[in-house]
């Protein structure tokens, strides 16, 4: 169990009375199954049914934690996830343990604005003032604020701008894309196909930049769906981006077209030009 999970999870085990209740006699502890993919290695593997949402067998939880996969690939919240699996896949203990409301709170107010983005409200059945209040503990945690328009795919406006884009970035990768048939357990709709085409490496060995990537198609799904929005089948793009300790934030999209001039123009001329710093 990660030691993030771990504090998390002695947070909720120290909830006051009024966090807790106990199940029903219709309640039972099961397995997480493995198609519930919002679950998978939380730090515990077992759950209540019915859960704190009403779902009365693990088939209805997985399906209906299912939606929720594309905001959790957003990383709007580094706990988004820990607050949805104590909703769909709450701890199997003597009691029940409600998330605190802070905790709603400071999720809602930073995955929110990302579901208005896609015409999606916060849902009522996560209204926050039916939480129990912290009393003992205040979970106060500063959460990154994605974008909407994050890996929108761009028109170079010059060969040069594009160079100095390629200077500032970690890596640039020409990379081709084909689209998988839909899996519960994937967060991915998209897998690479063939070699990837290395522009720049930066700080990354060679054979890390394959997995890396690949391990950004399955975390930063919104990102992919965003850049082949236009592309639904795949196709092959330019990316560019920085290394933040495991991940890859790709930064700029561009589709990969022979008539792109700009675009062309700087892949030809990047082996041979010298960045100002």
């Amino acid at each position: 169990m990660s030691s993030h999970y771990s504090s998390l999870l002695f947070i909720l085990l120290l909830a006051g009375e009024d966090e807790l209740w106990e199940p029903s006699s219709s309640s039972r502890c099961v397995s997480i199954p493995l198609g519930m993919a919002l679950c998978q290695n939380i730090g515990y593997n077992t759950m209540r049914m019915p859960n704190l949402l009403g779902h009365e067998t693990p088939a209805e939880a997985v399906q209906q934690s299912a939606s929720w996969l594309p905001l959790l690939a957003r990383e709007c919240h580094p706990d988004a996830r820990i607050f949805l699996c104590s909703l769909f896949a709450p701890l199997c203990l003597d009691r029940f343990i409600s998330p605190c409301r802070s905790l709603c709170e400071s999720v809602r107010d930073s995955c929110a604005p990302i579901m208005s983005c896609y015409g999606y409200p916060w849902p009522e059945i996560l209204r926050c003032d039916q939480y129990p209040a912290d009393h003992l503990i205040g979970l106060t945690i500063s959460a990154p604020q994605a974008s909407c328009r994050d890996c929108e795919l761009e028109e170079a406006s010059s060969s040069n701008d594009l160079l100095e884009t390629f200077c500032r970035s970690d890596f640039v990768v020409k990379l081709r894309l084909t689209r998988l048939k839909y899996s519960p357990v994937s967060l991915s709709q998209f897998s690479l196909a063939g070699k990837l085409d290395v522009l720049k490496q930066g700080p990354l060995l060679g054979g890390q930049l394959r997995s890396r990537i690949e391990l950004w198609l399955e975390r930063d799904a919104t990102c992919v769906r965003n850049m082949t929005r236009q592309h639904p089948r795949g196709g092959t793009f330019l990316v560019t981006g920085t290394v933040q300790g495991e991940r890859l934030v790709v930064n700029k999209a561009f589709a990969w077209q022979k008539q792109d001039k700009n675009l062309m123009a700087a892949a030809r001329k990047w082996k041979q030009y010298r960045c100002r710093n």
